[in-house]
């Protein structure tokens, strides 16, 4: 199965270090992150999960909710904590699905059989309060991903949701957003009636609107 931009995400049910769960009441009506990685005990892996447990704080004040899932057993992925843990000095505090039949891997199509048959690629998939895909990105095994723009995504993800707007290349929370071309130079005046920087026409830039 191929997810898309837009698409609802499946449900399912799942054991995970935290307990059982099922997905869409854990996630309902917030921001949700699934990401996998290809299995445990390994470097890039740990490296990774270390990290999105040091940035838990900055993902619950933009309420996400944050689930990893690997195919690999639950056992395996408790034990695993630890050299988390004693590598990057965070524990993890998140749900790790514990994917054994590869079913929730399929469902979401992160086995590539190119790549491999077995395990998941580095998928991410950011989920909007209303169950729809809003991101995903695929790294190959061999390749962390950034957190760090993964977040900067969400910040721009949760603004645009709020306000007519998107946002430029390398943009960051804070700096100047777009008009988007649907709002016209008339509506414009009214939202916006200290008016605005235009670089052409269709390309205008005005203060990122507080939430």
């Amino acid at each position: 199965m191929t997810l898309l931009i837009g698409d609802v995400v499946p449900d399912f049910d799942a054991d995970t270090t935290q307990g059982p769960i099922n997905f869409y009441k854990e996630i309902d009506g917030h921001w949700a992150i699934l990401f996998s990685h290809p299995a445990d005990f390994t470097p890039v892996c740990t490296t990774e999960l270390g990290y999105t447990a040091k940035l838990q704080p900055d993902f619950q004040k933009r309420d996400i909710k944050v689930f990893a899932l690997s195919v690999d057993p639950l056992e395996k992925h408790e034990n695993w904590s630890q050299d988390i843990k004693d590598v990057t000095g965070f524990s993890v505090n998140f749900p790790m699905i514990a994917d054994t039949d590869r079913r929730i891997a399929n469902l979401y199509g992160m086995i590539h059989p190119n790549a491999s048959d077995t395990s998941t690629v580095r998928s991410v998939f950011v989920i909007g309060p209303d169950k729809k895909v809003k991101m995903k990105l695929e790294y190959p095994a061999s390749a962390g991903r950034n957190f760090d723009e993964i977040l900067r995504v969400i910040d721009s993800l949760q603004l645009t949701a709020k306000h007519r707007v998107s946002t430029p290349v390398n943009w960051k929370a804070g700096e100047d957003v777009i008009i988007v071309p649907a709002v016209s130079d008339d509506e414009a005046k009214k939202k916006y009636p200290e008016g605005w920087r235009a670089e052409k026409p269709y390309l205008r830039y005005v203060p990122a609107p507080r939430e």
